[in-house]
């Protein structure tokens, strides 16, 4: 393996090359890292001396509607986006700095590329040229600085971006501090934060990170319909169907960089949350890919002949009894003892088993996952039924009745059953509850036990800022720490893998001691299409880049 084949741009990548070869990260891990200090994919994969991915060269005809099952749910102001799908929705007009690809990469978008200093507290963005708004204007640094600013508003209702740009906000006014961000020139913004952060450019890249215009001002997206990408808006029906359409009056920026975009037209149909509705619709011939398939449909798509992608992930699903939780009388999920006997009631191996049929891998109930760069070994999650019950008999609960909700579909309604019927077998009392996807979709963070799915994130410190920080927008758990938070800011000054996994081992060790979540384990994604599709492949995150996408000719 070759020392150094192309120029560290970051000294952190000495210590993440001493860790690949040690086998104390993987492939993923070091592309991803690497890509997010600021190499190239082909310089991060040459760096490492690893070999890229050898990419079908299908060739792809112009044109065709392309009709996908997925949920079409109602539209909000990016920054507060809670589900890939709405993403998905608008992605085809509403473009990102940052695009996280399947093999574990940042690559530059709307960026052409990015510099770190060797802290972490200062970021340089350069903006491709060229870029235009589908109303003609030029996209520049003003652009940039303008939706950055945005993401830094802590008052704005639901919007999760304030929570990953901490560094960036002064606390007095809960605003971008002055100085923060700031327009270089016409293609630069420079970001100087008030402490280091490593995940800057990963979390350019998650899902309410797209890039709006100046002129949105909140609502619904599509009744907006300004953007950079090559499709416009046309119609979304809540719960029946969305369209996208490309405009061929409009040549596209990122054509001549990118290729694509080859599709006329973008259907999201919406068949509920019940797989064999999906089967039958791709059965008569009236879908073309799955936005996401689960449980033993896997098999059923499999054996009508539809082509299966998978995407090995963090993903997951957790069980959450919520501490902040409204409840007649007190609220048992406080006992810090009887969350934690919950968790010694459940056995992960068998909810993978019953709820996911073994399609992925045991998890410990600390939401760190092995494919993480700084994941630390911590060992199982506890298993002790008996032990369970005499806590939970020693904490007065045997009697209270646990309400479990989860939603309809498959996959999380049996994991769902698996976990009552072991908490059951333990000696507490659990009622069920099963909840069509509009309904708890509207609701989610207010149940008091319940089971949520999270996607993938390529860093271990995103998804524990977004899930069990204090007051964090997406904290559903109600778990509130002063060391944890500590801890946390200081995992995110870390550039050094090793050095984060030391931390990382703390903050995994509270989540588990603390009996924040029963989580089982973390899955492998599928999808299938008609085996007419090129580049439709499942995204670990699972987004859908529509430009890509196009029929084999």
């Amino acid at each position: 393996m070759p020392l150094h084949p192309v120029p560290l741009p970051h000294p952190a990548l000495n210590q993440d090359l001493t860790d690949l070869r040690s086998g104390n990260i993987g492939r993923r891990e070091f592309l991803s890292r690497a890509t997010a200090l600021g190499l190239s994919a082909a310089a991060a994969y040459a760096l490492g001396g690893l070999t890229p991915p050898a990419w079908a060269q299908t060739a792809i005809a112009p044109g065709g509607t392309l009709r996908i099952q997925q949920s079409v749910k109602p539209l909000k102001d990016p920054r507060s986006y809670d589900w890939s799908e709405l993403a998905n929705q608008t992605r085809g007009f509403l473009e990102y700095l940052v695009e996280y690809q399947t093999d574990g990469t940042f690559r530059g978008f709307l960026l052409e590329s990015w510099e770190v200093n060797a802290d972490a507290t200062r970021y340089v963005l350069r903006l491709r040229p060229g870029i235009l708004w589908n109303t003609g204007e030029a996209f520049d640094a003003r652009d940039v600085a303008h939706n950055i600013t945005r993401w830094c508003d802590t008052t704005a209702p639901g919007n999760s971006m304030a929570g990953r740009f901490a560094g960036l906000i002064d606390p007095e006014t809960g605003q971008a501090r002055d100085g923060a961000v700031t327009v270089t020139d016409a293609l630069t913004v420079t970001l100087t934060l008030s402490g280091p952060d490593i995940a800057v450019i990963a979390n350019l890249s998650d899902y309410p990170a797209a890039i709006v215009h100046q002129s949105y001002d909140g609502g619904d997206p599509f009744a907006h319909g300004i953007g950079t990408g090559p499709f416009r808006p046309v119609s979304l029906t809540i719960g029946q169907i969305c369209v996208l359409e490309r405009d061929p009056a409009r040549t596209w920026w990122g054509s001549t960089v990118f290729g694509g975009p080859y599709l006329d037209r973008i259907e999201f149909i919406d068949h509920g949350t019940n797989p064999s509705a999906w089967l039958a619709a791709a059965e008569a011939g009236e879908v073309d890919l799955l936005y996401e398939t689960v449980g033993h449909f896997i098999d059923e798509m499999n054996g009508i002949g539809w082509r299966q992608s998978r995407a090995e992930t963090a993903a997951t699903m957790v069980v959450r009894a919520s501490q902040s939780a409204r409840m007649v009388g007190t609220n048992p999920y406080i006992n810090r003892n009887a969350r934690r006997a919950m968790a010694l009631a459940v056995d992960n191996a068998i909810c993978l088993e019953l709820g996911y049929g073994g399609r992925g891998t045991v998890a410990a109930n600390h939401h760190v996952s092995p494919i993480h760069p700084a994941y630390a070994d911590i060992g199982p999650a506890p298993y002790d039924p008996a032990q369970a019950r005499r806590e939970i008999e020693s904490a007065g609960l045997l009697g209270f009745v646990h309400d479990l909700v989860t939603i309809d579909d498959e996959w999380q309604r049996n994991t769902g059953d698996a976990i009552a019927a072991q908490l059951r077998d333990a000696g507490l009392r659990v009622r069920r509850r099963i909840l069509p996807g509009a309904t708890f979709w509207s609701n989610w963070r207010e149940f008091p036990f319940s089971a949520t799915q999270w996607n993938h994130r390529p860093l271990d410190v995103q998804v524990l800022g977004l899930a069990y920080r204090s007051g964090a927008a997406w904290n559903e758990s109600g778990f509130a720490n002063a060391e944890f938070d500590a801890l946390l800011d200081e995992a995110n000054r870390l550039v050094d893998t090793e050095a984060r996994r030391v931390v990382m081992a703390r903050l995994q060790t509270i989540l588990r001691d603390e009996g924040v979540i029963i989580q089982p384990f973390w899955r492998a994604l599928y999808n299938h299409h008609n085996g007419h599709l090129v580049n439709a492949e499942k995204h670990p995150s699972n987004e859908i880049h529509l430009y890509k996408i196009g029929f084999s000719a």
